[in-house]
């Protein structure tokens, strides 16, 4: 299975930011993807938006600016179905795919 890992550190917000100029908390994001042929492709559709700025959103939780996913699903979990982010879902990647 391919497994995506991103690490976002406490960081300064960039132009288009909700609150320009404070600090906000990163986090450590995991999501899963099949490791086959069009896993490996949303992989890189991935990859591309995550360059892009698409990946996450700062949102305000307890008063606190922090990195959240943004409006990209990903999979979180192997498994607990469609309701808890995780596998399986036969729809899954068709469905990202068309996001992205």
């Amino acid at each position: 299975a391919l497994q995506p890992l991103f690490k976002m550190s406490y960081s300064c917000p960039k132009v288009g930011d909700p609150h320009p100029g404070q600090p906000y908390k990163g986090g450590n994001f995991c999501a899963f993807l099949p490791d086959n042929e069009e896993g490996l492709k949303t992989a890189k559709l991935l990859k591309k938006a995550f360059k892009r700025g698409l990946t996450f959103q700062i949102k305000s939780c307890n008063g606190e600016e922090r990195v959240t996913w943004g409006f990209i699903p990903h999979k979180t979990s192997w498994d607990g179905g469609k309701a808890r982010n995780g596998y399986p879902d036969a729809l899954y990647l068709r469905e990202v795919s068309t996001v992205l």
